[in-house]
């Protein structure tokens, strides 16, 4: 406790400095509308949750590519990756598994039923063509499955009246280039979103083991995102999401038949989703009920000649209502049935959940809940959420608001983690383990000050617990083992965004992550302290954008085939600027540097990071 306490005063010190030169007029973020906390639109003011938001102008202010990428800015977002955009990726929030972490695409769950642990992959997933993001940290089972420790939803570009698009351009190191396109258009009762992008790049040498062959590791993505709304009555709507993506991923380190390592290595990927949701309002109630469908294939080949393949299936209905005219509070209810198909087994999930929000006063909110799991492999579970928050007005006219919340969870394993334990290829120990199911826990508690328009400071303190959490052996790869105990994450998250001028605009987080396996050893990949500083500059009546981004990675340990001792992972800095300049209202040139230090650094031991490298674009607006 003595060391958080130590990093938590010089935490608070470093973002402190921070203090407002010009409000903005006719902003109040505790009014800004958010969804994903509880599946239904709240004013900030109300959710207790830890809830992050990052706007289109904040993506296209990042530049970056990958949406990964963005997301690392954001508080607690711990990112392993393999070799940079197309390798795998996990996404850590506060420390848990990067499949505890459910990502939304317009309601639309991406989750790969062909892979292990039925998690989002992320690293085929571009910034193109996207309106907002809104990140939940900590336990959100309730409404979005027990298993989620985190909730990242994604909302396409919202159609403007009439018809409107936009075409943009760039290329840059290691062979890169991208197309994307966007079209949209809504009328009074129909809208539509159509958005395209065609990205390859040849890559770099990706792992430090191939010194031989030693060529570039290149990547393809294609991705086609389309929307389309409906109004049939004043209260009546129907919704369809589409979504295709095609990844070619060329890496390192596959094996042949006879179990000899090469480094001419690709891997196909394919998904197809759509999603189909019907929204019906009238007295007070509101139901909304969707169906969606995942389709994935992977396809693996080594020197060219087919290897390991894969293919999986994920079908999902979901009803959500919600009673909003009641005495005092509101209520949240419904249920989702989940069946999953992994290389032809299936496994149901049937989920039922109820929610009461309650506003005590204008400034005490309080929501309680549960929901109950029924699991075909793993029997029922029953999971809780409950939350608090309380405004304080100062005189000075800002406002603190303190919050807290609860959550526990559940997850089964994965039909991939099980049929491989009991599969050809693993030995003992995992051979020998009879995988259960993790149970977790997370707790929180927070204070906000919010002060002059846009400017306002966090400040977190949380705590989260996993029960035999799965891990695959990465020391002796005989398949997945189970830790018997307890593996925390706690630690504390500090945020601040400040309006300086009509000009600048600075934001800086810092999240410091204790982590312990029940063995006592730090967990892999998860860095005990994480920082981001940026500093956003406008000028020549916004024409002129140039923004500058800082983060800094410490402390991080890792795990390699052979070796019971864990790698220490050097700590790193890596500082991106972006500018652009908005010729006229059609048309805008920027341009991005990336890891301007040319910062040499690893977030997996053995696998290279990018080094400096930098891109030029064109946008057109019609």
């Amino acid at each position: 406790m003595k060391n958080i306490t130590t990093h938590l005063i010089g935490a608070a010190a470093a973002v402190s400095f921070c203090s407002p030169i010009v409000a903005q007029e006719n902003y109040n973020p505790l009014e800004e509308i958010v969804v994903v906390s509880n599946r239904t639109p709240v004013p900030l003011r109300q959710i207790a949750t830890s809830v992050s938001v990052i706007t289109a102008e904040a993506i296209r202010a990042h530049g970056n590519t990958s949406l990964t990428d963005v997301l690392r800015q954001s508080p607690s977002m711990g990112v392993s990756s393999s070799g940079g955009i197309g390798s795998i990726t996990n996404l850590r929030i506060r420390g848990e598994e990067g499949f505890r972490t459910l990502t939304l695409f317009d309601g639309l769950k991406l989750s790969d039923p062909s892979g292990t642990q039925v998690a989002p992959q992320l690293e085929h997933l571009l910034s193109n063509g996207i309106e907002r993001v809104e990140i939940l940290r900590g336990p959100q089972g309730l409404h979005y499955g027990a298993d989620a420790g985190g909730v990242i939803s994604i909302s396409s570009l919202q159609s403007e009246e009439g018809l409107n698009a936009s075409i943009d351009t760039q290329a840059g190191r290691f062979g890169t280039s991208q197309t994307s396109a966007n079209i949209g258009g809504a009328s009074e009762q129909a809208d539509f979103f159509l958005s395209f992008s065609d990205f390859e790049t040849d890559g770099y040498n990706r792992r430090e083991s191939d010194n031989v062959l030693a060529d570039d590791d290149g990547y393809e993505n294609t991705t086609l995102h389309a929307r389309v709304g409906f109004d049939v009555t004043d209260n009546f709507r129907v919704d369809l999401v589409h979504r295709n993506v095609e990844g070619e991923t060329e890496f390192d380190g596959c094996f042949t038949p006879f179990f000899t390592t090469v480094h001419d290595c690709q891997s196909n990927y394919d998904l197809e989703a759509t999603r189909l949701a019907a929204k019906y309002s009238a007295g007070g109630l509101v139901h909304s009920l969707a169906y969606a469908k995942t389709e994935t294939d992977r396809k693996d080949f080594t020197a060219g000649n087919p290897g390991f393949s894969s293919a999986g299936e994920l079908e999902r209905w979901e009803y959500i209502g919600t009673a909003t005219e009641l005495n005092g509070f509101d209520l949240i209810f419904g249920f989702d049935l989940e069946e999953e198909t992994n290389n032809g087994v299936d496994r149901d999930n049937e989920g039922y959940y109820l929610e009461l929000l309650s506003d005590f006063s204008d400034s005490l909110f309080f929501t309680a809940g549960a929901r109950h799991d029924e699991n075909d492999d793993f029997g029922n579970h029953t999971s809780y959420r409950i939350s608090a928050a309380y405004l304080y007005e100062l005189n000075s006219g800002n406002t603190l608001k303190f919050k807290s919340s609860y959550g526990t969870g559940f997850r089964a394993p994965s039909p991939f983690e099980v049929a491989y334990n009991a599969g050809a290829f693993a030995f003992p120990p995992a051979s020998l383990t009879a995988l259960a199911e993790e149970t977790s826990e997370g707790f929180e508690l927070g204070v906000e000050y919010f002060f002059g328009g846009r400017s306002k400071v966090e400040l977190v303190l949380f705590e989260q617990e996993v029960e035999n959490a799965i891990l695959f052996d990465v020391i002796g790869f005989s398949g997945y083992t189970q830790d018997t105990g307890t593996a925390e994450s706690k630690g504390f998250e500090l945020n601040g965004e400040v309006t300086l001028s009509d000009n600048w605009l600075l934001s800086a987080n810092y999240t410091y992550n204790d982590t312990e396996r029940p063995n006592g050893q730090q967990r892999q990949r998860r860095p005990e302290e994480l920082a981001n500083i940026g500093v956003m500059y406008q000028a020549l009546n916004d024409k002129l954008k140039v923004n500058a981004f800082y983060r800094i990675s410490k402390d991080a340990i890792d795990e390699a085939f052979g070796s019971p001792v864990p790698f220490a992972l050097d700590d790193f800095e890596v500082l991106d600027i972006t500018a652009s300049y908005a010729i006229n209202d059609s048309i805008e040139i920027y341009a991005r540097l990336e890891n301007a230090l040319d910062e040499d650094y690893q977030e997996i031991v053995g696998f290279n990071s990018a080094n400096k490298a930098s891109y030029v674009g064109v946008r057109f607006n019609f």
